[in-house]
């Protein structure tokens, strides 16, 4: 029996973008196994174990000393190619094709990837969607220098950006996300002629990357009920707080990069030994709550919503802390940590006024959206990580009040500006 030519159109439509996902996928796979790592070291800290210091922690708390020198020596040196988060660079790829042959090479792709497991085995302070969103975008220059007449609908500009999202999708097991953030942040078109192969290859690359499975909602549950005009009611304040301390964590993530890479590059091991000193004080002070992404400090909150957060001094660490790996070079990402300064906000708010876990919801998704002017980004992410179907007009409202406070202070959307600098 013959296959019909229909469908057999159709699966040479559909299987190249299979292809490329599950190669995404793969890619991501073992960065993935990394931040569980992150997770499980972070667990034995004091904050988190409940218990004091002990030598162990206390060689964690210090390992930003020798990584922290090593790492920018690298990039300042042989490695000078896998500085940088990883999505600016995916995006001057994206405009600029004869720079994408070394922006995304495999090479440098992979030394990126190293710098990024070290930092992160490090305990340092930020995310992983720059080199999962980079290394996407790699696989698919790679495939289509390989193969030139591969996925040829698509575009070199529409593939790479395909393929950034799918490893967006692939590292945090959001499929949606992976769309949305290739159709607000690097296309700016919610066009079906791209929208339909992106979801294809996001929901291949977060299965095959996501193998040993993961829970639902990503920290937690938020156990929580308001009714819908108390939500919006709350979602103004918050949105303007958390989404001004968003931006306000964005400018000074842009403003630390544009006055320090030139230093670390200049002056690696001093400058190194210096962030690293900071970097443990930090884990010091906060008993390691300043530590990692962020996504362990929130789902210790979610799982634990009356207990007593030194809110302002934690705040500030989560702040600092990150701008000070980022904008160093590390490689890295901003929205795990953006988030956790918008959970510490809305927790506070929410034990102070009384709103319970709607304060935290409510806070993660305006400080995102105010970190990077991605409003249904951050919607989308805040349901994922702590999910509550019954929060979504609060979130929506305060993620949307967040992104406008965010142009207050940043006229300019903080991956374009970072993109800007490479230029």
């Amino acid at each position: 029996m013959r296959c019909p030519p229909v469908l057999i159109a159709a699966l040479k439509r559909l299987l190249p973008i299979v292809v490329l996902g599950l190669a995404v996928g793969v890619a991501c796979w073992p960065l993935n196994l990394l931040d569980r790592a992150q997770d499980q070291l972070l667990q034995l800290l004091p904050r988190f174990a409940g218990g004091g210091w002990r030598p162990l922690t206390v060689a964690m708390a210090s390992a930003p000393l020798l990584v922290m020198p090593l790492l920018l020596w690298l990039q300042a040196g042989v490695w000078s190619e896998a500085s940088g988060s990883g999505i600016p660079q995916a995006m001057v790829a994206l405009e600029q094709p004869k720079r994408a042959e070394m922006l995304l090479a495999p090479q440098a792709t992979v030394q990126r990837l190293m710098l990024w497991s070290v930092a992160t085995l490090a305990l340092l302070p930020l995310g992983r969607e720059g080199p999962v969103v980079h290394v996407g975008a790699a696989v698919a220059h790679s495939l289509r220098q390989r193969f030139p007449r591969w996925l040829q609908p698509l575009d070199r500009h529409d593939l790479i950006a395909l393929a950034g999202g799918a490893g967006l999708a692939a590292g945090f097991n959001t499929p949606i996300v992976g769309m949305v953030f290739v159709a607000e942040e690097l296309t700016s078109s919610f066009g079906a002629r791209l929208i339909w192969p992106t979801l294809l290859a996001c929901v291949t690359a977060a299965g095959i990357s996501n193998l040993g499975g993961q829970p639902e909602f990503a920290l937690g549950l938020l156990h929580t009920v308001a009714a819908e005009p108390w939500q919006l009611f709350w979602a103004i304040p918050l949105g303007i707080s958390a989404g001004l301390l968003g931006a306000v964590f964005g400018r000074l993530l842009l403003e630390t990069t544009r006055w320090l890479s030139p230093r670390a590059r200049s002056q690696p091991l001093r400058v190194g030994l210096v962030l690293g000193l900071l970097l443990s004080g930090l884990t010091l002070a906060s008993g390691g709550f300043a530590n990692g992404d962020g996504e362990a400090l929130m789902g210790w909150m979610i799982g634990h919503p009356e207990a007593d957060l030194p809110t302002a001094g934690l705040l500030l660490a989560r702040l600092v802390g990150p701008c000070l790996a980022l904008g160093a070079g590390v490689p890295g990402g901003l929205i795990d940590p953006a988030f956790a300064i918008g959970a510490v906000v809305g927790q506070g708010a929410g034990q102070l006024l009384g709103l319970g876990m709607m304060g935290l919801a409510l806070g993660m998704a305006a400080a995102l959206a105010g970190a990077t002017q991605l409003p249904v980004l951050s919607v989308v992410f805040a349901l994922r990580l702590a999910g509550d179907q019954q929060l979504l007009p609060g979130v929506v409202l305060a993620a949307v009040i967040g992104a406008y406070c965010s142009r207050l202070l940043m006229k300019k959307p903080v991956y374009h500006a970072l993109a800007a600098n490479l230029e």
